[in-house]
């Protein structure tokens, strides 16, 4: 058995140097996503009173954009039978680069709303596919590389709460030039298909059911991670009386932590196994939310969300490299693998969705009253990823 994983990794590190630059690309994307993504959330507060939204409003209006990036996810899962991942991803970064602007510096809210549908197009398109080249990259390493790029969106999404604490005194508008980085990245060298090209069939086989288990953890994971970002600011802005300068400090230490577990989550992963991980992972995550439920002042709110993104922080990378050896496992063609993979990875990509719903409306919906009720949800329901960690073992 030593003698195996010795080989295992003499391949994957033979195997890296010819994918260090689509490595780097799709870090990249990560970084980008989480870089924009992050920007715009920390300011809600700001775009609330631009808009004179409520909280049911502007709670309807997180509804359209996650629906909609639910769109553009299944829309990259389609077009992926057809065109490679590398070309979507492309597509969904100049998607984002066009809105970015636009909703920084609309005129009215028929644009603002137009150019927050364009976004979530976008941003599903370039989430569902970010992943797919991680995955495909991921089965060329032969080891564990999925925590990684994803703390690569963690510290994009750090930079962007850290840029948007600097440019908290701002007008909105300001906003506009987080544009910049997608479309640049947009020409990145992502890694393309290669091999025979080949139309997905409709009824290919896919074993549904564990990878359902898995993207029920991925629900439960968004659905915390997802509260945290788009209400934390509100959170403390409206139950505390926070600094409206410092606000963004629910994001910030939130992705500090989620990003210092994700980059080194490929050795701790390969060390302990993906179970014992995200059940130890799941309780500290619980004890951080009770701590922000319960806290008397903000400072402590903040520790809270400090500690539940170090709990939770390897929940997505693990369920998407989960959900890709589960698909790919009974597949010998490595073209046919990768072409799986992909519309799995797409349609597996939902449940990202599902969860940002469960996170972003129901969390404002319960908490319209007192937002303290409304993180109790996730407190309680981020529990069930307990039972369902052992979906991730995988088969011997």
């Amino acid at each position: 058995m030593a003698t195996s994983r010795a080989g295992g990794r003499s391949r994957a590190d033979g195997a890296a140097t010819p994918y260090a630059r689509p490595r780097l690309a799709a870090a990249s994307g990560f970084f980008t996503q989480g870089f924009v993504f992050i920007s715009l959330t920390t300011r809600l507060p700001k775009v609330q009173d631009r808009w004179h939204y409520s909280d049911t409003t502007l709670s309807l209006l997180l509804l359209m954009m996650v629906l909609l990036a639910g769109v553009g996810s299944v829309l990259a899962e389609t077009a992926c039978r057809r065109v490679d991942s590398a070309t979507i991803l492309r597509c969904g970064l100049l998607g984002i680069a066009v809105a970015v602007p636009v909703f920084a510096v609309a005129p009215d809210r028929a644009v603002f709303m137009a150019s927050m549908a364009v976004y979530g197009v976008s941003l599903g398109a370039v989430d569902a596919t970010t992943n797919m080249q991680a995955v495909a990259l991921e089965h060329r390493y032969e080891r564990p590389i999925l925590p990684s790029f994803h703390g690569s969106w963690t510290l994009g999404g750090f930079l962007g709460s850290a840029v948007a604490l600097a440019m908290g005194h701002l007008p909105i508008s300001a906003t506009g030039v987080v544009a910049v980085l997608p479309l640049a990245v947009a020409f990145a060298p992502f890694l393309r298909r290669t091999g025979k090209r080949v139309v997905v069939h409709p009824e290919v086989h896919v074993p549904w059911r564990p990878i359902v288990l898995v993207g029920l953890a991925m629900v439960l994971f968004y659905m915390v991670d997802t509260a945290a970002f788009t209400w934390g600011p509100q959170y403390l802005d409206k139950v505390f009386p926070t600094p409206s300068g410092l606000v963004a400090l629910a994001v910030f230490p939130y992705l500090l932590a989620s990003g210092a577990v994700r980059l080194c989550g490929d050795a701790l992963v390969a060390r302990l196994g993906a179970v014992p991980v995200l059940r130890v992972g799941t309780v500290v995550a619980c004890a951080g939310l009770a701590v922000t439920v319960f806290a008397p002042v903000w400072p402590v709110a903040v520790l809270g969300f400090l500690i539940v993104g170090g709990g939770v922080a390897v929940v997505a990378p693990l369920s998407f490299s989960a959900a890709a050896r589960i698909a790919g496992e009974d597949e010998t063609d490595p073209v046919l693998r990768h072409l799986r993979v992909d519309a799995v990875i797409g349609r597996f990509n939902q449940f990202n969705y599902v969860g940002s719903l469960l996170g972003a409306v129901m969390t404002g919906l319960v908490g319209a009253g007192d937002l303290r009720l409304g993180f109790a949800v996730p407190m309680v329901l981020v529990l069930g990823i307990l039972p369902l960690a052992r979906a991730f073992a995988p088969n011997r």
